[in-house]
């Protein structure tokens, strides 16, 4: 099968960190989310690969190329607007002469794609799609099904007064290329308001399969930490070049004081320098050519590439971007992102959720940021 990636969205959740690059760049311990789903679909044998683009398309493609390096083919289509999940797969439609996978581009998962395909093959099913159970169905299009698999109905969003199930649509598809047939060329549509109900009201057999295993949406700062902590604690499939000892990942390019303490699981990329009495307690995930200075303290964290953190600070559950500059005795934690090039001066306090933007300077003992 070929596999469509939908990756056209601008990943405003995640804002600043997509300011500079598109959401299925954002590096997952160290490489670009992107890769991890090649891995993934590759471990299906399905490697032939569509994305669908329209955020900064020039930065994936510059990365992965005609994909050979990776083990796939890539075939690169781009919007130059919005267009839907139905609309940016209706657009493909000349590509598509068999069964084909559809993937929404920041999803996280290990649902079995080879079972899943068997299953729609057996039911003769136009259209498969993976449902995950969750606490909160209301904040995702909900599917009810009956005893067998088959497709009831589909309600986005409901209020809990309209909840018949908790299980979701955990946006991973199986599809014919007639069901294309139902969808306009050149207009915005969407699968959940569109597509499916259509195909239910003209009696057409749609089955769900429950996904088992690992799924999230890592399209929120939130959601993006606990990727990473659960991947370095084992709940996740991580899969690294490097064996860890003792729960830490690094390589002989890496120069750690004798004095620093660290607990895994941590990922250290290559060419960084750990401090003097820095404490780094994971999950943590420093990237490549960051420097950690003297009594510094990492906690359930993640550092993109050649970020400066100075002495004595504290950066605890926050995400700070590519070549930030942290200063001296400041303290970032609660969610709170620093962008890009961004520069914290010596004495600063991030807590509750701040975002700096890429390139914002923050001077020295300039103010306390605390969010109400």
């Amino acid at each position: 099968m070929k596999a469509i990636i939908l990756v056209g969205g601008e990943g405003t959740r995640l804002r600043p960190l997509t300011c500079n690059v598109p959401k299925p760049m954002v590096p997952v311990v160290n490489r670009p989310f992107l890769e991890h789903t090649f891995s993934y679909l590759k471990h299906h044998n399905i490697d032939e690969v569509i994305l669908a683009m329209g955020y900064l398309p020039h930065r994936i493609k510059e990365h992965f190329g005609d994909g050979k390096d990776y083990g796939i083919k890539l075939t690169y289509e781009v919007e130059d607007s919005p267009m839907g999940t139905g609309g940016a797969v209706k657009r493909l439609h000349h590509l598509l002469d068999d069964t084909f996978v559809v993937m929404n581009g920041d999803v996280y998962t290990d649902l079995d794609i080879t079972e899943m395909a068997a299953m729609h093959k057996e039911k003769q099913s136009v259209c498969s799609i993976a449902m995950v159970p969750v606490e909160d169905p209301t904040k995702y299009g909900v599917i009810e099904t009956s005893p067998a698999n088959k497709i009831r109905k589909f309600t986005e969003k409901p209020g809990w007064d309209s909840v018949t199930s908790n299980n979701i649509n955990a946006g991973t598809y199986i599809m014919e290329p007639k069901v294309l047939e139902q969808i306009p060329y050149g207009t915005f549509h969407m699968f959940e308001q569109g597509l499916f109900p259509k195909l239910l009201l003209g009696g057409e057999s749609l089955y769900g399969f429950p996904l088992k295993g690992y799924w999230i949406d890592m399209g929120t700062v939130e959601s993006y930490l606990k990727l990473h902590g659960d991947m370095l604690k084992g709940q996740a499939a991580l899969n690294m070049q490097s064996k860890s000892k003792d729960g830490i990942w690094s390589d002989e390019t890496t120069r750690i004081h004798r004095t620093a303490k660290i607990q895994g699981p941590v990922v250290i990329g290559a060419g960084c320098t750990i401090g003097p009495r820095a404490r780094i307690t994971g999950p943590v995930v420093i990237g490549a050519g960051c420097n950690i200075g003297e009594d510094t303290a990492l906690e359930d964290c993640v550092l993109w590439r050649q970020t400066s953190v100075g002495n004595q600070s504290t950066l605890n559950h926050c995400v700070i971007g590519n070549n930030a500059k942290i200063g001296n005795n400041v303290w970032v934690k609660s969610g709170s992102v620093v962008a890009d090039d961004a520069v914290i001066g010596d004495g600063n306090k991030l807590a509750n959720g701040i975002a700096l933007w890429p390139g914002h300077n923050l001077e020295s003992d300039s103010v306390t940021f605390v969010r109400r």
